[in-house]
């Protein structure tokens, strides 16, 4: 039978949860049948993929930016994209040691926009001692593109590269930081809206914060909640590994404005988007060491354990609640905010 209505991508293909892993698995991975050898490839599904190069292993990561409005409070799509990148690397155990930049605009883009967002991005490289090794600049006609993308590709090296996967049971759950900031900022900015409090984004690498907490051998996955914040995280890792994760409400950091705001909007800050902040599961051994290494450097100062995995509810997140009670923590359909990285 003729389809009366042919199949066509919408925003919630790129949001980051259910839609999105749909997409993947059965209309892009299966055309992908050649892959390289390595301890983590594409079939995983991490954040970056790993590449034996003995001695060492070359952690490779890549990503485009399409945010909107391209300027927000906290940062901007240049700022966002290195950032980003960086981060991509970072959650999965690696040193990041070079970056390509590439950027398709649209005709008709100010050129003082242009200098700024490359500015924005260059000051990142250089606070990081990050090389930009290779670039592409491309422009589309007027109409063709909403304003500028940006391409970037990171290259890490890691000695012991951690999957996202690797969580066991009794591993603690730490999140460096309050959740659903960048989410909300850009929903705010996007919209205009009138708040008291402005929000700002969390947009910021998180080399070298966690390299103290790596180096520990303590963590044994590791997740930067992006799209879907920090539910898709904790449900993607717990999937991937196989075992339950419970958190307790309560200890997830919240800025009282972001949560404010998700009362008046009606969303959820487990949903929103994080920039600068990652997801650990940390061994009960190495624990205090991990949080330690944490609490030295400003970005992960508010680290905070949240919950525990155990064998209960495998592949599934619970979510005690502050009065008492159980509910799961649902992977969402897609991030409640769209183009927001």
């Amino acid at each position: 039978m003729t389809r009366l209505l042919e199949e066509k991508i919408t925003a919630l293909h790129g949001a980051g949860g259910q839609v999105m892993e749909k997409l993947i698995a059965e209309r892009i991975l299966p055309k992908f049948k050649f892959r390289a050898a390595g301890p983590i490839g594409l079939d995983h599904l991490d954040d970056g993929a790993v590449v034996d190069l003995p001695p060492g292993k070359l952690v490779i990561t890549t990503d485009s930016h399409v945010v909107k409005p391209l300027f927000f409070p906290g940062g901007d799509i240049g700022k966002l994209a290195v950032t980003g990148t960086v981060n991509d690397l970072v959650v999965m155990g690696a040193r990041p040691v070079a970056m390509t930049l590439a950027v398709v605009v649209e005709e008709g883009f100010p050129l003082s926009d242009l200098e700024r967002i490359l500015e924005s991005a260059a000051q990142v490289l250089s606070k990081l001692g990050l090389p930009l090794v290779t670039g592409d600049t491309k422009v589309m006609g007027k109409g063709e593109l909403d304003g500028i993308v940006l391409n970037t590709t990171g290259i890490g090296v890691a000695e012991r590269p951690i999957s996202d996967a690797g969580l066991k049971e009794g591993d603690w759950i730490v999140v460096t930081g309050p959740v659903g900031d960048h989410g909300m900022a850009i929903l705010c900015a996007r919209n205009e809206l009138p708040v008291e409090s402005p929000v700002g984004s969390d947009v910021a690498p998180l080399w070298p914060a966690l390299a103290e907490a790596v180096a520990t051998g303590g963590i044994t996955a590791m997740k930067d909640p992006t799209r879907g914040g920090l539910a898709a995280a904790l449900n993607e890792m717990a999937r991937k590994s196989g075992v339950g994760i419970e958190v307790e409400e309560e200890k997830i950091p919240v800025r009282p404005e972001v949560r404010g705001l998700c009362e008046l909007l009606g969303l959820s800050p487990y949903e929103l988007a994080c920039e600068g902040r990652a997801v650990l599961g940390v061994r009960e051994e190495k624990l205090e060491q991990v949080l330690a290494a944490l609490c030295r450097h400003p970005l992960t100062a508010q680290a905070q354990v949240i919950g525990r995995t155990s064998r209960e509810y495998s592949g599934k997140v619970v979510l005690r609640t502050a009065v008492g009670g159980k509910r799961f923590l649902e992977m969402p359909l897609g991030d409640p905010v769209p183009r927001i990285c």
